[in-house]
Order: C-alpha cells, then sequence, then structure tokens
C-alpha cells in the first residue's frame, strides 16, 4: 500500500474547507485537465455520508470510471471517501480539517494500492504514487484559491 499526506493551510473557516473539499462542482473544475465528470450517483452540489459519485475522466490517455462513496463524515471536522469501483486495487481518501487561529489546516491521507499485482507496482514506482500526489496538490490548490477568495459563492451558493 502506498500513501499520501498532504497539509494545505487555508485562511477561511473551517466549514467553508470542508463543504469545498466535498462539493462534486468544486472538484469538476479541479479536475478539468482530465476531463472529469460526474455521470451518477451525486453529480453536483455537496456530498454526505453513505452518498456515491460515479466519475468518468481521462488518465494517461484512457477514459475511466471511478466510483467512490463517503463512509465516514464528522462536520467539519472530518470524512473519508473510499473507491467502490474502479482502476485501483483499493484507495481510501481520508480528509482532516482543523481550526486555527488563521483559518484551516487541511490534511489530506490517500491510501492506495495500485491495481495489476507485480506491474501495478512497477507502474507504482515509475509515475503513479508521483502522479497521484500532483492530482492532489491541484485539488487543494484548487480548494484554497476558492476558499480565500469570493470565488467560493459559485460552488456554495
Amino acid at each position: 500500500m502506498e500513501v499520501i499526506v498532504l497539509q494545505t493551510i487555508i485562511k477561511a473557516p473551517i466549514e467553508r474547507c470542508f463543504d469545498l473539499s466535498r462539493s462534486i462542482d468544486l472538484h469538476k473544475v479541479s479536475t478539468a485537465h482530465t476531463k472529469e465528470e460526474a455521470i451518477d450517483g451525486v453529480i453536483t452540489g455537496l456530498i454526505n455520508l453513505d452518498e456515491y459519485v460515479t466519475w468518468k475522466a481521462v488518465h494517461f490517455g484512457i477514459s475511466q470510471k471511478l466510483t467512490t462513496k463517503i463512509t465516514e463524515f464528522h462536520s467539519p471536522s472530518y470524512f473519508m471517501d473510499e473507491m467502490v469501483h474502479g482502476s485501483f486495487k483499493s484507495f481510501k481518501h481520508y480528509h482532516y480539517f482543523e481550526a486555527t487561529e488563521n483559518g484551516t489546516v487541511m490534511t489530506d491521507r490517500f491510501e492506495f494500492i495500485a491495481p495489476m499485482g507485480i506491474i501495478g507496482r512497477w507502474a507504482n514506482a515509475i509515475f503513479l504514487k508521483k502522479y497521484m500526489k500532483e492530482f492532489l496538490i491541484k485539488r487543494n490548490e484548487t480548494i484554497r484559491e476558492f476558499a480565500e477568495s469570493d470565488k467560493w459563492k459559485l460552488v456554495l451558493g
């Protein structure tokens, strides 16, 4: 299993950061480069406990589908989504939020097992972990950009 841990400091209230992190609409913005589209389940707005979303996207030049479900949820401090169906053997994405004097510390812990056994481990060693880390960094930069400006109103109304 591979683990990626990222910490992002955001100058915005914890509730705003929490909601932006579970916004389907903001996820679409942050993943425009992979043409992600929500095609089933919660396809717009905020995803909640026991709800799922199926994404269609292009990664590594291949069109793929991935379904994730929110399996743990404690607003506004924590939620976890995990893959139900998709290309990985498994993944869990833990989202932690801590209010600070100046805003919020958002911590992501992404655990995954690459598909295809030894071939997957080889791919992971060469590029997959780096790709996933960059994907998550881009997402977090988008969350921060929206949270620290009035752009958050575009997705949270």
